[in-house]
């Protein structure tokens, strides 16, 4: 019976582990269109997410790529990625909140307001 019972603990125990190294599936992207480009595109974002309070961790500037935290519970990470040619810019957005990924519809808010500090409007 002892024996058993320690069988039991040592797979309750193991399941209870495995759960903790499971991944939350990848945030899906939100994207849009500017008229603007990339480069001012790009460095508007990053002004944008400065003042809404995140800390940028990595930018590269060549490649288009931002990634933003918000140190506040329970942690808010953006990742933002800007390509394009000429006067067109092509954004790309998502974000996690807890390491788990917001729906992209959550971003639009952050999109409308690069779009009005872009000069463009609807």
């Amino acid at each position: 019976m002892k024996r058993l019972s320690g069988l039991a603990t040592a797979v309750l125990m193991g399941l209870w582990l495995g759960g903790c190294a499971t991944t939350a599936p990848p945030a899906e992207p939100r994207e849009l269109v500017f008229e603007t480009p990339p480069q001012v595109t790009l460095e508007t974002a990053v002004a944008l997410l400065m003042e809404r309070g995140y800390v940028i961790r990595h930018a590269d500037g060549k490649l288009g790529r931002v990634e933003a935290v918000l140190a506040r519970w329970p942690g808010y990470r953006v990742e933002l990625n800007v390509e394009g040619e000429g006067n067109t810019s092509r954004v790309s957005v998502s974000a996690t909140r807890g390491g788990r990924p917001l729906a992209p519809q959550t971003l639009d808010p952050l999109l409308v307001d690069l779009r009005s500090r872009l000069g463009l409007f609807l």
